[in-house]
């Protein structure tokens, strides 16, 4: 099982970035795949995870209405389109996985998942 995080950088507070996340070793079909970050001093935080069991997604309160999670499961790839993005969305985002979903997208966001790839570093400045 891989996950690649792909698309971070550096953006002005207002603007956007889209991330992906490339799954390789399962099948999206019967996953749950999720996003996560980690700011500096901060504890980790599950803002959007997606769950096949039920087809739900979750968002944490920090990121609804602002960010957006998708999948392509022909491509077996994860998005995370950021939009109206802050300085504290400052963060290593992370993509994780559980190749077979039993549970909702919320228990995933609030208690993690299986399988971690390397993070992407996302930057908002003022």
């Amino acid at each position: 099982v891989q996950l690649q995080a792909s698309g971070g950088g550096l953006v002005q507070s207002g603007g956007s970035l889209r991330l992906s996340c490339d799954a390789s070793g399962f099948t999206l079909d019967y996953a749950a795949i999720g996003w996560f970050r980690q700011a500096p001093g901060k504890e980790r935080e599950g803002i959007s995870c997606f769950s096949s069991r039920d087809g739900s997604v979750y968002y944490a309160d920090s990121v609804k209405g602002r960010f957006t999670m998708s999948t392509n499961n022909y491509r077996n790839t994860a998005y995370l389109h950021l939009d109206s993005l802050k300085p504290e969305d400052t963060a290593v985002y992370y993509c994780a996985a559980n190749i077979v979903s039993a549970a909702s997208s919320s228990w995933y966001c609030h208690n993690g998942m299986d399988y971690w790839g390397e993070g992407t570093l996302v930057t908002v400045s003022s």
